[in-house]
């Protein structure tokens, strides 16, 4: 799933084998994107070279930029983590590269939850890696089923909260 801080930002669901990268969203949560997206998105199509007035009118009315999509993975999948930092490895006794099962350590609304769960039953939240890192989606098949119920009141609860 996305965590609650990604619910503004689209998103789409991962493909089984796609490479994502931990990415620093606008709202300033990590979160998994394609580095494909990352890509089109850091190298916009060089403008072509305009009027003054359609200078001029783009500078009151810019073109719209499509953000880059949130990659949304469901509890249970199991992904491969590479380039995991010396630190982590230290801390939680695993190596460079590690598969790992994606879960969720609370169903609590306004809380980190997204997490990956190593083969040593040790658990770390996205938000404790480091921007950057790279993901494989090794099977979505082991996915957990998505209980609908909960995700439609958490939803509610969202689009109902004031700000």
């Amino acid at each position: 799933m996305c965590d609650y801080s990604l619910m503004t930002v689209p998103n789409r669901l991962a493909q089984q084998n796609e490479e994502l990268e931990l990415h620093r969203f606008p709202t300033g949560s990590l979160g998994l994107a394609s580095p494909q997206d990352l890509k089109r998105a850091a190298n916009p199509p060089v403008p072509i070279r305009k009027s003054f007035w359609c200078t001029l009118k783009d500078f009151f009315n810019p073109p719209a930029t499509v953000p880059v999509p949130a990659v949304c993975i469901p509890p249970g999948a199991r992904l491969q983590l590479r380039d995991i930092p010396v630190r982590l490895q230290h801390d939680l006794g695993v190596c460079p590269v590690e598969e790992v099962t994606f879960t969720q350590l609370t169903a609590a609304v306004n809380t980190y939850r997204d997490a990956v769960r190593f083969a040593n039953g040790r658990s770390v939240r996205l938000q404790e890696l480091r921007e950057g890192q790279h993901v494989r989606v090794l099977d979505l098949s082991l996915a957990e089923e998505l209980d609908l119920d909960r995700l439609r009141q958490e939803r509610n609860e969202f689009a109902n909260r004031s700000w």
